[in-house]
């Protein structure tokens, strides 16, 4: 019984809550957008203190969303099958593979012999390590083929998870450094190019940006390193050559990271092969299954599959989806027009605020697509420097480190079962006022004479 009534206190308080943002959110905002935020604050209190499983809770909005009439079931629930969703779920199956064929524990050998065998000088290399790959393939997939790495590196639980949101925040935190490190940034340049803006070239942009992603990586290795011991990790005995099967992966991640390099677009010298990331991803997830590799069995390998996390992403896509057909996208934009008589920083931290915390609770690259436009027109309006503002903006919304819907980075760190929403929010609120108060600064400081 004291597990139930355990439940049952943690669910009331998540609707005691998701009531109150309600009535608190009736005096700005109508009663459609006043219930859409009292539900996400709902589903945000049950994914924190874990009253219902991560998956019942990120199938919620199927059914409250049509309930609140905030959209039908149909609008809420083909989010769940998003494009980025299959991303992950190739993603995911390699990730087995690589961890089936104990792939991991040989590159996790060759890191230990290059840095440091210390809790500290782990964290620092997986943070760095994913942070540069990061910069080149998507946030996505670096956190994807890291993070089995982390796993096997220590059997001490506490140290699991901080090797998991070093590679995650890594992953956010390196993703920034060029225009195709993650969506977002070509996002920005795509809607810079259809307002006829002065695009910002590739070198250039990593020249602007490589300050910022140095500080935050070092701000995230010392922030995961407090308070761990700088005792020997103990290594594990592993096999220096590969065999077959981890070969066999090899071959295949390696034709994947340069099938994702030709994909990628470098404005202007080349515009990419045109192929879907999410097919790739698919594709490459699923040749496991086929002869000559074999490396996966659907019937053994199946549960290993964390659904629970694409339930989760379909839940973020749905919220996003609430956002722009509510109104309440357009209603906070409003208000940001409305603080235009702020001096120029201190407008640059309240939309820095307002992007990074948003991004929490909805998807980065939709959040940024709806708030770009929005940004561009508030600027050209008062008459300041449009692309600076833009700029911090759309890095702003790849740095929101407190919740797994956040950023794919966070939610495969969840999936890996090492991380709970508590810690990762314990950390990811440090970082995410890190996060703002460098890139006002280094906007102010340093962008501000370029751009």
């Amino acid at each position: 019984m004291g597990k139930n009534a355990e439940q049952f206190k943690k669910i009331g308080l998540a609707f005691l809550i998701g009531f109150v943002i309600f009535l608190l959110s009736l005096s700005l905002f109508n009663t459609t957008q006043a219930l859409l935020l009292g539900l996400i604050a709902l589903l945000v209190t049950l994914w924190t203190n874990e009253g219902l499983s991560l998956a019942v809770v990120s199938l919620l909005p199927i059914i409250l969303f049509p309930a609140f009439s905030i959209l039908d079931t149909k609008l809420t629930a083909q989010n769940y099958a998003h494009p980025i969703i299959f991303l992950f779920f190739g993603g995911f199956l390699l990730a087995i593979a690589v961890e089936k064929s104990k792939l991991h524990t040989y590159v996790a050998d060759k890191i230990l012999s290059i840095f440091p065998s210390t809790p500290r000088g782990m964290i620092f290399s997986l943070a760095l390590t994913s942070g540069v790959l990061s910069s080149i393939l998507s946030n996505t997939t670096t956190t994807l083929l890291l993070i089995s790495i982390a796993l096997f590196i220590t059997d001490d639980i506490k140290l699991k998870m901080r090797f998991a949101l070093a590679i995650a925040y890594g992953a956010s935190v390196g993703g920034v450094l060029t225009p195709i490190g993650t969506p977002p940034n070509l996002i920005l340049l795509g809607i810079m190019q259809d307002k006829g803006m002065e695009s910002i070239p590739f070198l250039q942009w990593v020249w602007m940006v490589a300050p910022l992603s140095f500080i935050m990586l070092i701000a995230v290795s010392l922030l995961l390193g407090i308070g761990v011991s700088n005792r020997p990790i103990d290594t594990k005995e592993v096999s220096h050559t590969l065999n077959h099967n981890q070969k066999k992966v090899l071959y295949i991640l390696g034709a994947l990271v340069v099938l994702l390099l030709l994909n990628a677009p470098i404005k202007p010298y080349w515009n990419g092969l045109g192929l879907s990331e999410a097919g790739i991803l698919l594709g490459a997830g699923l040749l496991l299954f086929a002869p000559p590799f074999n490396i996966l069995d659907w019937a053994e390998d199946k549960a290993r599959i964390p659904y629970r996390i694409m339930f989760l992403f379909g839940a973020g896509f749905s919220i996003a989806k609430a956002f722009s057909a509510t109104g309440l996208a357009d209603e906070v934009a409003s208000y940001l027009i409305d603080m235009t008589q702020l001096t120029p920083i201190l407008l640059l931290f309240a939309i820095a605020f307002l992007i990074t915390f948003t991004t929490e609770i909805t998807s980065n690259t939709a959040l940024i697509s709806i708030m770009l436009p929005v940004i561009y027109a508030v600027a050209e309006q008062t008459g300041i420097n449009t692309t600076l503002f833009m700029m911090v903006a759309t890095l702003c919304a790849s740095y929101a480190f407190m919740l797994p819907i956040a950023t794919p980075p966070n939610a495969i760190a969840m999936s890996s079962g090492a991380v709970n929403v508590k810690d990762m929010m314990r950390y990811g609120i440090v970082l995410n006022l890190i996060g703002i108060f460098l890139i006002v600064m280094i906007a102010e400081l340093f962008w501000k004479g370029i751009l």
